[in-house]
């Protein structure tokens, strides 16, 4: 089930790019698979695995990684569509990629609603140095509005592609509150050290969040996805953290400033418990890890095992983030538990995530309202 689960909670304002109408299953306009099937998949990809994807419905791009200089002029991908949804081109019909990414439109079975998908095949890197300029006011189909951040991508043959690297909760605070004006989402774009930056601050979410027990919202912002569908099933799961990296990393660096909220709450058998003599505290950390088991099955990293992940070979973290009001250099090594084995580097076969937070127990519903993390200059530095 997609977002008509959430809407079953009385979620009449869900967020996101999911197309609904709240009394309507048949109104949903979603790709939720896409798959293609190729003689020889070992031509086109690193991993069977790499020929299938499961569709976010905050996803618009759908990104296949392919081996460069692929052949990409004539692939006839697949799509699973929410119940009496169609899709134009046709599914399953040739096209060229090689232009660029294709756009498909997918229509309810009323004829009501409508979304844009763009299909492409490509291998995208992902920048060294963040600097968060290239953020946008988003509105979701709840009229909801909150910002994302865009980097521009290398995905080969001298071709870019904007993609949002680094992804943050904010659709699913829109939950609790979709009047909400950008600037007291958990994530927002706030003046820089230079420039813009990123400000990170915890939230609570009222009424609400008491209601369905999530209270709390600490900000965040890390490279990977924000899986917004299980915001009321497995909170720890909608943070899907880290994106195919290609190159060792040896630091991470930013500036970044930091004020504690002044109330420290726990969320306890349904009961908020406020502790003013506990002081809350930010993380700032990255994993680099083995994104195949030995199955070959994707691993992605979730809330519960970001930092424990038996796949995990490389970890940094800034033991403590001290409080400051003016902005301050922050610098982490990467320390390696294992060789990294550069064939499987080069087939995209390890993945970055790098993550800041307001709250390190966020996840858990434990943090002080108001505090509040910025960054700035992000920088991963490389061997």
């Amino acid at each position: 089930m997609r977002i008509v689960q959430l809407i079953s909670f009385g979620l009449a304002a869900l967020s996101l790019t999911s197309c609904f109408k709240d009394e309507a299953p048949n109104a949903e306009c979603d790709i939720t698979k896409a798959w293609v099937h190729i003689d020889n998949w070992e031509r086109l990809f690193f991993n069977v695995s790499d020929t299938a994807k499961n569709v976010l419905y905050s996803d618009a791009n759908i990104i296949f990684a392919v081996k460069p200089d692929s052949d990409i002029t004539a692939l006839a991908p697949m799509f699973e569509l929410t119940p009496g949804a169609t899709i134009t081109p046709s599914n399953g019909s040739t096209q060229d990629f090689s232009r660029g990414p294709v756009k498909y439109t997918v229509t309810s079975e009323d004829g009501k609603w409508s979304r844009d998908y763009y299909v492409s095949f490509s291998l995208p890197k992902i920048p060294l140095e963040y600097e968060f300029e290239d953020c946008i006011v988003y509105t979701d189909v709840s009229k909801a509005t909150y910002n994302k951040w865009y980097e521009q991508c290398e995905t080969g043959s001298n071709t870019t592609a904007q993609i949002e690297v680094f992804a943050n909760a904010n659709s699913g605070y829109a939950l609790s509150n979709v009047k909400s004006p950008v600037e007291n989402y958990p994530s927002v774009s706030d003046t820089g050290y230079s420039g813009k930056g990123v400000r990170l601050t915890t939230c609570s979410t009222g009424a609400w969040g008491e209601l369905v027990q999530r209270p709390l919202a600490a900000g965040n912002f890390f490279i990977g996805e924000f899986d917004v569908s299980q915001a009321l099933k497995n909170t720890l799961h909608t943070t899907r953290m880290g994106r195919p990296f290609d190159r060792k990393p040896l630091k991470v660096t930013g500036m970044y400033k930091y004020k504690a909220g002044e109330v420290f709450w726990r969320y306890r058998d349904e009961t908020i418990e406020k502790h003013p003599e506990i002081k809350d505290r930010a993380a700032i950390y990255a994993s680099f890890y083995r994104n195949r088991d030995k199955s070959g099955d994707e691993v992605i990293l979730f809330g519960e095992d970001c930092k424990t992940n038996p796949h995990i070979i490389g970890y940094a973290e800034m033991p403590t983030v001290p409080e400051t009001d003016t902005w301050t250099p922050f610098e982490m090594t990467f320390n390696y538990s294992e060789d990294i084995d550069y064939d499987i580097l080069a087939k995209q076969g390890y993945s970055l995530t790098v993550v800041f937070t307001s709250s390190t127990d966020g996840a858990y519903y434990e943090g002080a309202p108001g505090s509040t993390l910025c960054i700035d200059n992000v920088k991963i530095i490389c061997e």
